[in-house]
């Protein structure tokens, strides 16, 4: 299984997303090296982790604008969706499909953090948003209209479904 390390990589300079994002990696490196006997409630934490985690930055971005089907969004839904089949398959006796999800998710998570998530930093920096307080400090740096795509370059209105694939392919190992 390929397991994911935190690295200077994954460092978004917003220290309260960092720290989420590291304890996601400590979390999925808890779940490989989990034995069969623990693996279930391994993975347990890492979706209720994961759950509070991706709330937070859905929050984040209802508070500056994104609008609430953006691709970022999407992308967290169903990548949840995905961990909880993966649970309620793995509660019928197939440990081997969480094995399988972890492995995808240190694939994609350093993508995710290094795209969409960069995005977000990035913008939540402009705005001077204090994600401890939920306060924007220039709202002037607001954008004007809801941003629908995941906010980088590589997403747009126009392509929003391709972050959403990344995380479909996913789904097709349930």
């Amino acid at each position: 299984m390929a397991q994911l390390e935190w690295s200077d990589a994954l460092d978004l300079d917003l220290p309260l997303m960092d720290d989420t994002h590291r304890e996601f990696v400590d979390l999925l490196a808890a779940v490989d090296g989990a034995d069969d006997a623990h693996l279930e409630s391994t993975w347990q934490a890492l979706v209720d982790h994961t759950e509070q985690h991706f709330g937070q930055e859905d929050a984040w971005m209802a508070a500056t604008r994104f609008a609430s089907g953006n691709c970022h969004s999407q992308q967290h839904k169903v990548v949840l969706q995905v961990m909880r089949e993966g649970l309620a398959r793995a509660q019928q006796g197939d440990l081997k499909v969480l094995r399988m999800m972890a492995s995808e998710l240190a694939l994609w998570f350093p993508q995710h953090a290094q795209s969409m998530d960069a995005a977000l930093a990035l913008h939540l920096r402009r705005v001077g948003f204090d994600a401890a307080t939920g306060m924007v400090h220039a709202p002037q740096a607001l954008p004007g209209a809801l941003i629908h795509g995941c906010g980088g370059a590589t997403c747009s209105d126009a392509a929003p479904s391709a972050p959403v694939a990344d995380a479909s392919r996913q789904a097709a190992l349930v």
